[in-house]
């Protein structure tokens, strides 16, 4: 019999980490995931992004098991393209927590990320893309973007940092919503109490690994739960200082194949 590896679970963080700037795995990182693969160890995507837009990336590695999409809020088999968990944000909700944001810093510009395997990204007025890549769908007005169920709502401001803008967030929502900064410009209200440590609990319990046999990679503060649910995290060298602080490995960066990095000492060639 085969040994068993001593990570059973490689859980990567796709923006910043898995890939690169334009928005693809390199050569090397799919070499590396095809070594785990072989040894018997599974990969899964964990992401901010929700189910419609990792499906394609989930195709182009050849995935057809479980991801964790949405922050948490989404576990969705690529075999079947459907989602096997999903927790929405209520929209009564989100709109108070808006006004609660927005009674402390003046206006924001808001989108939402429909939910469902073919939700739409929807984006109000004055509200910029902070990865043009991502096809979303401008509406006329804020009331337009609660017309379906939604998972989460992504927030910007015209002149706070990120962090400022998430410490504010954080204050004033308080136990409304969870507040996460997955990305530059990308500051996110989901569901109370739903983490990206959540949504990779529960694949993990159905693939029947522990959290001591699972290494998490990312790259900025919404990874930090998955850091402290995992048996080990890996930061990526230009990491948010806040997960840096957590982590118990930093490698290089996304743009040198950091992931691949890690695992190629890991995953020994045949």
């Amino acid at each position: 019999m085969d040994p068993i590896p001593a990570y059973a679970l490689i859980a990567t963080d796709l923006d910043g980490t898995l890939l690169r700037g334009d928005d693809t795995v390199s050569d090397r990182s799919l070499a590396a995931l095809a070594r785990v693969a072989r040894a018997g160890a599974r990969h899964l995507v964990v992401t901010g992004r929700p189910a419609p837009r990792v499906r394609p990336l989930l195709a182009d590695l050849g995935s057809t098991g479980l991801a964790v999409c949405g922050q948490g809020a989404q576990v969705y088999n690529a075999g079947t393209g459907r989602l096997l968990w999903s927790v929405r944000l209520d929209r009564e909700l989100a709109e108070t927590a808006l006004g609660k944001i927005e009674a402390e810093v003046g206006q924001v510009y808001a989108a939402v990320d429909q939910d469902g395997v073919d939700g739409l990204m929807l984006i109000e007025p004055g509200y910029r893309m902070p990865h043009p890549t991502l096809p979303a769908v401008r509406v006329g007005r804020r009331d337009d973007l609660w017309c379906e169920p939604i998972s989460k709502v992504l927030l910007r401001h015209a002149t706070l940092s990120d962090d400022a803008l998430a410490a504010v967030a954080r204050a004033a929502v308080g136990s409304l919503a969870t507040v996460t900064m997955s990305g530059p410009g990308t500051v996110e209200l989901q569901p109370s109490g739903v983490t990206k440590a959540t949504g990779l609990a529960l694949a993990a319990d159905r693939l029947g690994i522990g959290a001591e046999r699972a290494l998490a990679f990312g790259d900025m503060p919404n990874d930090i739960p998955m850091f402290h649910w995992a048996g080990r995290g890996v930061a990526m060298a230009d990491a948010h200082p806040e997960l840096k602080a957590v982590a118990d490995e930093i490698t290089v960066s996304n743009e040198d194949d950091g992931v691949a990095v890690v695992l190629e000492g890991l995953f020994p060639t045949d």
